[in-house]
């Protein structure tokens, strides 16, 4: 069994080979649990992204030209590496990103499920053949690669989010430059070297770290780059929207949220508790989809806070990989200071600390699960995506008024609601305005699933059977004379 320092790659890879970055500078790689530089990544560029691109649009030639049986075989085994060497994968995620090693594992695991998933729909792109209105004439549809793809992903979750977008890019036929975050490069690489065990020819997927403007730049403007799917804050993704403008290129971006977790009082309420805990903690809170606000209402709001408070005081703040650890540091200085900052905010407009509420100490990225009371509207949690383990609890009277709280927001990722009603479920359900919504659940994600949101939280949709749409054009053919 081979140990997560020999999937561990200090090079990027292009066209099936490591390389440095051209100028020959490194950006360091920090342990957030200990402070440790832990490795050294290429500081790649605009040449170095130039390269990439190169090196995709080569491959493309051929691997757009091969059958969808071939390439399903090809993603399948790449699933199978993932899967040979999940614990592997998994500390290597946590040493770089902190979050507990069971997570790691799981968040390994759905990477594999994603890359099975569209190994399977690789062979599910089928065309139409139209009715024609003309007796001497047959019309068909089909479906083609877009070509070369420009993938950036996020820090939080460095595997799965990759395999997202590798996963439906090769299903259709098409290469990618992959840029992973530069706090999280390692999970990435890794995948470097997954393709070249699972026979990926070179060229199809490649690797690059380094500057996120300089390849970010490269990536939009390159006429040569037909796509870009992005996974990150709705800032960087509407600059990327305004710079792949010139080249008209097609965009997915699954950008930001502020997600609302309703409590009803006719909930089922254990239940609920169970659900806002694994919504509002998992990853320490630095998720896209994790619950922002909690919405209790009045009736239970005071038994809600009470026993939430008693699940939240249980868990564990710790490195990720020790043992009984259910939650990790945050990821940079930066972010707990955010968390800090949105605290006293909070406090200072009349909300109450029911639990935690600083560091232990000062100088570490742990901050302790918090929850604060009698939250209002004029905070910054409320239309902030906080993006910690933070969470304000608000009272609400009626469904109405809920409903007009939770949708008033520029983001519409994820929502999640609890109630035994049944006509409340298919009501509300309707009346919010998100992409995803989870009805008694706090965990909804799922490769079978799509996902995506509404409004500024972002384009298109991953994952499912409709995540493979946005990597495909549409040809339609007229032939006459017949």
């Amino acid at each position: 069994m081979v140990s997560w320092f020999e999937l561990k790659r200090e090079k990027s890879f292009i066209g099936g080979v490591w390389v440095e970055a051209d100028s020959g500078a490194s950006i360091e790689v920090i342990d957030p649990a200990t402070g440790e530089i832990i490795g050294t990544v290429p500081n790649g560029g605009a040449r170095d992204a130039r390269r990439a691109i190169g090196a995709a649009k080569t491959a493309f030639e051929a691997w757009s030209c091969t059958t969808a049986d071939h390439r399903s075989k090809v993603l399948r085994r790449l699933s199978t590496c993932i899967l040979d060497h999940q614990d592997a994968l998994a500390e290597l995620l946590t040493r770089e990103q902190g979050k507990p090693l069971a997570e790691a594992r799981l968040e390994v695991g759905a990477s594999a499920a994603y890359i099975l998933w569209f190994a399977e729909e690789a062979r599910r792109i089928y065309g139409d053949i139209i009715p024609s209105p003309w007796p001497d004439r047959r019309i068909t549809v089909t479906k083609e690669p877009v070509g070369v793809v420009g993938a950036i992903t996020p820090w939080n979750f460095p595997s799965s989010m990759l395999a997202r977008k590798i996963g439906p890019a090769l299903a259709a036929g098409c290469t990618v430059v992959a840029k992973p975050a530069t706090q999280t490069p390692y999970s990435a690489l890794a995948y470097g070297v997954l393709a070249e065990q699972a026979g990926v020819p070179s060229g199809v997927i490649n690797v690059l770290t380094g500057s996120a403007r300089e390849i970010g730049g490269e990536m939009t403007g390159s006429p040569d780059v037909a796509k870009i799917t992005f996974t990150g804050s709705t800032e960087v993704g509407k600059l990327l929207l305004r710079q792949s403008a010139d080249t008209v290129k097609k965009v997915s971006m699954e950008l930001g949220g502020n997600a609302p977790f309703i409590v009803f009082d006719d909930a089922d309420l254990e239940r609920a508790i169970g659900g806002a805990i694994a919504a509002k903690f998992r990853n320490s809170g630095q998720t896209c989809i994790c619950t922002n606000r909690l919405y209790v209402q009045a009736g239970i709001y005071d038994r809600f806070l009470e026993r939430f408070a008693a699940a939240a005081a249980n868990l564990t703040v710790g490195s990720g990989l020790e043992s009984g650890i259910t939650q990790g540091p945050l990821i940079d200085r930066s972010a707990v200071e955010k968390v800090e900052q949105i605290v006293a905010d909070a406090c200072t407009k009349g909300a109450r600390i029911v639990l935690g509420g600083a560091r232990r100490d000062p100088d570490s990225l742990f901050f302790p699960p918090t929850i604060l009371a009698d939250a209002r509207p004029n905070m910054r949690c409320t239309q902030e995506e906080i993006f910690g383990p933070l969470a304000p609890v608000y009272k609400f009277e009626t469904e109405d008024e809920v409903i007009k709280l939770a949708n008033d927001t520029e983001y519409g990722l994820a929502c999640y609601f609890y109630s035994r009603d049944l006509s409340r479920t298919y009501r509300v359900s309707e009346k919010l305005k998100y992409g995803l919504v989870g009805v008694n659940e706090g965990l909804i994600t799922t490769e079978v699933a799509p996902f995506g949101g509404v409004k500024q939280s972002g384009l298109g949709t991953e994952g499912s059977k409709y995540g493979i749409a946005d990597f495909l054009n549409i040809k339609y053919t007229c032939v006459g004379g017949i």
